[in-house]
Formats: C-alpha cells, sequence, structure tokens
C-alpha cells in the first residue's frame, strides 16, 4: 500500500465548442489552506500519479491532482481534435478557479511540465513556484518516437496481471519500481471493462492530435519569461530531456535548479521518498 491517506474526490464542469464535459481531480490537505499546490500529470497518465507526493505535501499544502480530459475518472471530449493544449490550459485555469486561491504552485510530469511552462510564462501568471518533472522547453525526438511506438493504441488483456506486465514493459523508463510500486501503477491507471478484461484508463483518441503533430514547438521563449522559482527534475537516464537542455534550463529563464535520479529514465515516478523530499522541501523553504 503506497498510500495511507486516501483524497477527497471533487469535480468541476469544463467547456468546449461541443459542450460541457465533467473534470475530476483529487484533493489531499486541509480544504481553507491557503497554499494550493497543482498538480498535473503526463500525456497518458492521470491524477492518481501525486497519491504519495499528495500525502507528503499534505502537512504543509492544500494538494489538488487532476485527472485531464479523456484520463481517469474524466469524462472524454466529443471531439478528439480537442485534445490539445489551448483547451487544457483553460482547464487548469478553471481549477486554479476552482481552488479559490490567489496564487497557486504547479507541479507537471512532461505534458504537465510544459504546460506549467507555457502558463508560467504569461503576464501576470498566478504560479508562485514551479516544478517541471523530466521535461523542457526542447523534447528529444527519440523519445516522442518510443512514446508514439504505444500510446493511442488501444490493447485489451485478460488478466489484471498481464495487463501489469504491458505496463511494465512499455513504462520501463520509469526505473526500477517495487512489486507494490508497479501494481499501483497499473491499477491507478488502468480500467476493467464491461466483459472483464483490462486495458488502459485513457481514451485512445488523445493520441489524434499528438501524432497529427511532428514536434512540440521549442519552447525557449516561454522559459526565458518565466520569473517564478523553478526546479527540474530530471531521470539520468531520460531520454526525453537530454542533459544539454536541462543545462540551459539551469542557466537561463528562471535558472532553475536542476535535481537528476540516478538509474531512472523518463519520467522519475514521485513514489518514494528519495524523489518526493527535495520537492516537497523545495516548496517549503522557497
Amino acid at each position: 500500500m503506497l498510500t495511507r491517506t486516501e483524497p477527497h474526490t471533487r469535480h468541476f464542469h469544463g467547456l468546449t465548442p461541443h459542450g460541457f464535459h465533467r473534470v475530476v481531480y483529487y484533493e489531499w490537505g486541509d480544504d481553507a489552506n491557503p497554499a494550493v499546490v497543482v498538480c498535473v500529470h503526463g500525456v497518458g497518465r492521470n491524477g492518481r500519479d501525486f497519491d504519495v507526493l499528495g500525502e507528503t505535501l499534505a502537512r504543509t499544502h492544500r494538494v489538488l491532482a487532476i485527472d485531464m480530459p479523456g484520463r481517469g475518472a474524466s469524462d472524454w471530449l466529443n471531439d478528439p481534435m480537442e485534445y490539445v493544449f489551448p483547451v487544457y490550459l483553460t482547464t487548469l485555469t478553471a481549477l486554479i478557479a476552482a481552488s479559490g486561491a490567489d496564487t497557486v504552485d504547479w507541479i507537471g510530469t512532461s505534458m504537465g511540465g510544459l504546460l506549467g511552462i507555457v502558463a508560467a510564462a504569461q503576464p501576470k501568471a498566478p504560479i508562485g513556484r514551479l516544478v517541471v518533472n523530466d521535461v523542457g522547453p526542447v523534447v528529444e525526438q527519440a523519445a516522442l518516437a518510443r512514446i508514439g511506438s504505444y500510446f493511442g493504441s488501444d490493447p485489451t488483456f485478460a488478466t489484471f496481471a498481464e495487463y501489469e506486465a504491458y505496463v511494465r514493459k512499455i513504462s520501463a523508463p520509469f526505473g526500477p519500481l517495487t512489486d507494490a510500486q508497479w501494481e499501483y501503477v497499473a491499477r491507478t491507471n488502468g480500467t476493467q471493462r464491461g466483459d472483464g478484461r483490462w486495458g488502459v484508463g485513457y481514451d485512445p483518441r488523445i493520441a489524434v492530435p499528438f501524432r497529427g503533430q511532428p514536434a512540440p514547438p521549442d519552447l525557449w521563449p516561454q522559459w526565458d519569461a518565466i520569473r517564478c522559482p523553478t526546479l527540474v527534475l530530471r531521470g539520468a537516464d531520460s531520454d526525453l530531456l537530454s542533459p544539454a537542455t536541462a543545462l540551459q534550463m539551469s542557466e537561463r529563464g528562471p535558472r532553475a535548479r536542476v535535481i537528476e535520479f540516478a538509474g531512472v529514465g523518463h519520467a522519475p515516478m514521485l513514489l518514494d521518498s528519495v524523489q518526493t523530499e527535495p520537492v516537497a522541501e523545495f516548496l517549503r523553504n522557497v
């Protein structure tokens, strides 16, 4: 059991040109605490990736971890071409509004980190501190090719054990997780279908815009516009955030502090104190 405190499950309604949709998020900590942290997951993941971190931070912060549209318990969108950054940023703006906080800290893994970079670069951005987990202004093509080889496919498996084996294979860059951690990673991101088979816990159509765009845009102008204190986490074996890009992130824009985790690729999963405590220290002490 990786987390002792189950989060509260909340929701609000988002809006796109094709109608409203329900957006679910998870909350830890005192709901009257003005110190709010927003956690945003990677492209094919969901808010439950932050269970351990949410519990860790709950002593000092109110933590909100979202299931982005099409993932986890949130509704799937009617038009797959709406699985794009403008919709995601509007969704996250609604989450910040729902929090009632004037300023929030932001923790983003992979896609969530890119969204954090874009959001923090905006004039009058309500972001006090930014944590970017294994992503940067330039995304390596090798990583995009690797992710694209499985992302958006919709395999199903007769048993949970078979599904977990699949997750271990495609997510091997997460690093040397324990059996309990792998079970958690698979169970919180999988779903059992009506016929009893197991599969991914997201709308496979979220990959449609991903596959239609050859590469994310260069975000160095946005990075250079960030003014808030920033921490960058990097898997030492990451194929998505290169050492050269991480070095530049420490020298440009917010001049982020960079922490690397040995034996980990893309991306650090924040499931143990080695990875969560540097984040907690940054948010509590800056």
